[in-house]
């Protein structure tokens, strides 16, 4: 298993950080590390990520787990599990508009120790991706 992740407080409602995670199209604005994403951030659906560590490559994720104001879960991987990974953002009310906000993405499976190796390290990019987006919550 290899695993990357972030965590951060944002002064913020929950359903105003829940909205700008749920704009794909936005993402760019307030992401350094997205050049776009497509598709409806819902239950079940699919989405195709461009991102800037990868230049030229698309991701493609379904939203396996989708819990408004709460939890989040993008899933991808190969048939039989050979490789998977899955990106959950949750939400943790704090207090009145305060949010711990956590990001994190394990990668598993079979040909983890062959494509493991191959991975780019992503803290940095989910740091910043936390940082985006409390600076975006706090910001509007």
């Amino acid at each position: 298993m290899k695993e990357f992740s972030a965590t951060t407080e944002i002064n913020a409602s929950p359903a105003k950080i829940w909205a700008i995670l749920t704009d794909g199209p936005h993402y760019p604005n307030w992401d350094p590390g997205m050049e776009k994403l497509e598709g409806r951030i819902g239950a079940g659906e699919k989405l195709s990520i461009h991102a800037r560590i990868s230049p030229g490559r698309v991701f493609k994720v379904t939203v396996s787990e989708f819990e408004p104001e709460r939890k989040m879960v993008w899933s991808s991987g190969m048939p039989l599990g050979l490789f998977k990974g899955a990106r959950t953002f949750r939400l943790e009310l704090l207090g009145p508009d305060r949010v711990k906000f956590s990001v994190n993405e394990i990668f598993d499976g079979l040909l983890l120790p062959m494509i493991g190796k191959s991975l780019p390290d992503m803290q940095p990019v989910f740091a910043a991706f936390a940082a985006g987006l409390k600076g975006q919550a706090e910001r509007n």
